[in-house]
């Protein structure tokens, strides 16, 4: 479905809609509502009404099946479905220490391995993590869910911030800026701000002397080859 054009305030929290999600329904609904219209046609076609008796054995089904069946979002949606056998949360979601939630949470970064770049696309693979990230938050350092948190309203009307500015972010958060950082009315702006600068002493202070048996800038080994097409690539989140 089409994406809002801008950003504008949750009628119901006040933040930047998509924010506050899951806690806040106006936000969670505005999220989950590309999650839930897949998943709607989904029983449609397999003549099931929303709620009724049959829709968790079809989400047990989907959960079960090989990794691309069914769409992305329908895999996710069914995960809300069901709850974990050991700890009885929706997996992914429950303790740190629960072993299946682990094992459910790597299964589901899966589908992106396989799918992506054909089946997803950068902007559909940054809003699967950022609400994965904001659903199960106690899983996650906080600095991961603090960028994510900001920068959700934003990829909602498909704005794609880089790695680099993910990172950029993050470091921004860790060093307290996040009241700072809320203001932000962009992606762009929010990775804009100046760097830290404990980061640029930092670089400045333990930058390595040139040894005679080091590489000269510029070799191969600067610059990593790309991965195998059958290498996994590192979890995003």
């Amino acid at each position: 479905m089409a994406r809002p054009a801008a950003v504008s305030p949750c009628p119901s929290c006040g933040e930047p809609a998509g924010r506050s999600y899951p806690s806040c329904r106006f936000c969670a609904e505005l999220v989950d509502q590309y999650w839930l219209l897949d998943w709607q046609e989904l029983l449609a076609a397999e003549k099931l009404a929303e709620g009724g008796a049959g829709e968790k054995e079809l989400a047990e089904l989907v959960l079960a099946d090989e990794v691309g069946r069914h769409p992305w979002t329908c895999t996710d949606w069914a995960m809300t479905l069901v709850t974990c056998a050991h700890c009885g949360e929706e997996p992914a979601t429950g303790p740190v220490d629960c072993v299946r939630c682990a094992t459910a949470d790597e299964v589901r970064w899966a589908w992106d391995h396989a799918g992506y770049p054909h089946a997803m696309t950068a902007g559909e693979h940054a809003l699967r993590v950022a609400r994965a990230v904001l659903r199960a938050p106690h899983r996650r350092r906080p600095t991961v869910v603090g960028a994510w948190r900001l920068l959700m309203p934003f990829l909602l009307v498909g704005e794609l911030p880089t790695a680099g500015q993910v990172r950029r972010i993050r470091a921004h958060v860790l060093a307290g800026a996040y009241a700072e950082l809320a203001g932000c009315t962009t992606h762009v702006e929010l990775a804009g701000f100046p760097e830290l600068p404990w980061r640029r002493s930092a670089r400045v202070e333990h930058q390595p002397k040139p040894q005679p048996d080091q590489h000269r800038p510029g070799d191969p080994l600067d610059h990593p080859p790309d991965p195998r097409p059958d290498q996994k690539a590192a979890d995003p989140v």
